[in-house]
């Protein structure tokens, strides 16, 4: 056994008790983390590797914790819901490329072929997959999992356990995230959605001017292509926009972490 943990005081297990839950909510709902595809075993253990590193940083607190375990249910309560709003903040982001997708798929005539999301174990649009994963590659590309560990330590100095405080702000800046959530989707997919709409349009004025053509069966294999073919253009504009927005939102943790300290 390590020597360390034989000086353990019943303060220490509770900063450790403290931890386990604020890594463990963000885990389990953070991005890349949270997939179904990833076994609980994997996320227990990380949960708990990372508790055990960060514990012996985490300072004893002046005042002790309380003796009551329904006061001390409280504070693990706080954690959690700490842990919690730094994971809504991400998932945001990702659900507004989630959004896009989905708006685009169901121009091109996917809303009919669904398939399973990995993350939810929900059906999902195939097109709204294909951008979540674009953004899951990104970012990692840009070690937004390094960031997230490091946001992750620098959050209980930030934050320290048993400290969350509630404000109006805080409120606030998740509406926000949500408003970008939309914003992000439209500007992510706005031209393809725009050129389908135009074929569309097309097709209906081609359909009534020669209604002998079965435009019904061309219009799927036709939004399909264009689809696909104007992402394709547009995936050099989509790359910059989508990392504004990631490199955006995780330079919010620190300061939703900020305003729950308050």
């Amino acid at each position: 056994m390590d020597p360390y943990l034989l000086h353990w005081t019943t303060d220490h297990v509770k900063i450790f008790a403290l931890l386990v839950v604020r890594i463990g909510a963000l885990v389990y709902l953070m991005p890349i983390f949270s997939s179904r595809t990833l076994p609980v075993q994997v996320k227990a253990a990380g949960t708990l590797a990372l508790a055990l590193l960060f514990t012996p940083l985490e300072p004893v607190p002046a005042e002790a914790f309380p003796e009551k375990p329904l006061a001390f249910g409280l504070l693990m309560v706080a954690e959690l819901f700490a842990g919690a709003t730094l994971a809504l903040v991400m998932r945001l982001l990702f659900a507004g490329v989630q959004i896009a997708g989905q708006m685009v798929g169901f121009q091109m005539g996917f809303s009919v072929a669904n398939v399973v999301d990995p993350q939810t174990g929900a059906q999902s649009i195939l097109m709204a997959q294909l951008a979540y994963l674009v953004a899951l590659m990104l970012f990692v590309a840009v070690d937004g999992h390094h960031f997230f560990i490091r946001t992750l330590a620098e959050s209980f100095t930030l934050l320290p356990p048993g400290r969350l405080h509630l404000d109006a702000t805080l409120l606030d800046l998740v509406v926000d995230m949500g408003r970008e959530m939309f914003v992000l989707s439209v500007k992510l997919m706005a031209p393809v959605m725009a050129i389908l709409l135009f074929s569309q349009a097309a097709l209906g004025i081609l359909a009534k001017t020669v209604p002998q053509i079965n435009l019904l069966i061309m219009s799927f294999s036709l939004n399909i292509a264009l689809g696909l073919f104007f992402m394709g253009l547009t995936l050099q504009a989509f790359w910059p926009v989508l990392a504004r927005a990631l490199d955006r939102g995780v330079r919010l943790l620190p300061a939703a972490l900020r305003l729950m300290a308050g």
